[in-house]
């Protein structure tokens, strides 16, 4: 039997969620962000409604796992929506990247095992939500990836701190430097994800996840996902030294060329940044090396 609201989420509440679709039915909540004709990227909308509804579950013991997966037929998540991206700049990027680290500890910190659903693209900050689950279950047709350095952002609010963990330093660093992919199969065999199932038969496999859960002990569930998260939750001080930096990257003309050259479909000119750092640099270097780095002082 669904419901459409957790207990304590009036229907006004309820009929606020914009960006997502959430409900609890069968004792599992779905968490579904809805925003197909963007591949489901997210704004700031979505990751507040996500974070509300996930913690929303914590008033009802009943609620045995949660599920968050993607609407339409295309994408689980293609990571965070260049319209709001573009909007950033370092004056208001921890609007941003406070709600990206809200929901990571969200997830991270709820005492049920929450599991992403993917299918189609899971890219980007898309990527680093399923990283933030517990378990990742997979149609066939899903490709995994960081594409931060074709687009001029950087993946340091979960993809730096686990994916050396997760898939160890060298293949981490491949495919965050070369913006490397996988595919759902290879995606397993790399340990990137747990299942990689037909895609016809994917809900069917999570709810048989689902049904396990059931027949679990829940106390156990919350009291070891808390002990597993011990070692990666000393990570937290990265998260926050990796979201400093990455305030001073939103807004920056080279990260705006990534962003609008995706937009219009062409190739960034990222080259442009290193010859006008070089010539800066070479500057720099002539003015130290002729000894012009200091103040001319008046003639006595």
């Amino acid at each position: 039997m669904a419901r459409k609201i957790a207990p304590h989420i009036t229907a006004a509440t309820a009929e606020t969620y914009r960006d997502i679709l959430f409900e609890v039915r069968d004792h599992v909540a779905w968490i579904t962000i809805n925003r197909p004709r963007y591949r489901n990227a997210f704004r700031e909308q979505t990751l507040d409604e996500m974070i509300f509804a996930l913690s929303a579950t914590r008033e009802d013991p009943s609620i045995v796992c949660a599920v968050i997966t993607g609407a339409g037929d295309k994408a689980f998540s293609a990571g965070g929506d260049f319209a709001a991206m573009m909007k950033l700049n370092r004056a208001n990027a921890h609007m941003w990247n406070d709600r990206m680290l809200g929901l990571a500890m969200t997830i991270r910190g709820l005492p049920i095992p929450v599991i992403a659903m993917v299918h189609g693209a899971c890219m980007g900050g898309g990527h680093e939500l399923a990283l933030w689950c517990d378990l990742v279950i997979a149609a066939d047709d899903a490709v995994f990836g960081q594409t931060g350095a074709k687009v001029g952002a950087c993946p340091t609010v979960g993809a730096t701190q686990y994916l050396p963990r997760i898939i160890g330093e060298r293949l981490a660093r491949e495919m965050i430097f070369l913006a490397r992919t996988f595919k759902a199969k290879e995606a397993v065999e790399v340990g990137l994800i747990n299942k990689c199932v037909p895609k016809k038969d994917l809900l069917k496999e999570t709810l048989a996840w689902c049904e396990t859960i059931k027949g679990l002990s829940g106390q156990t569930l919350r009291t070891t996902k808390k002990s597993l998260n011990c070692e990666s939750d000393e990570l937290y001080a990265s998260w926050q030294h990796g979201m400093e930096m990455l305030a001073n990257i939103w807004g920056t003309e080279e990260s705006l060329e990534g962003m609008r050259a995706f937009l219009d479909g062409r190739k960034p000119d990222f080259m442009r940044f290193r010859m006008q750092n070089k010539k800066q640099l070479d500057t720099y270097l002539d003015d130290y090396r002729n000894d012009r780095n200091q103040r001319s002082e008046p003639a006595r």
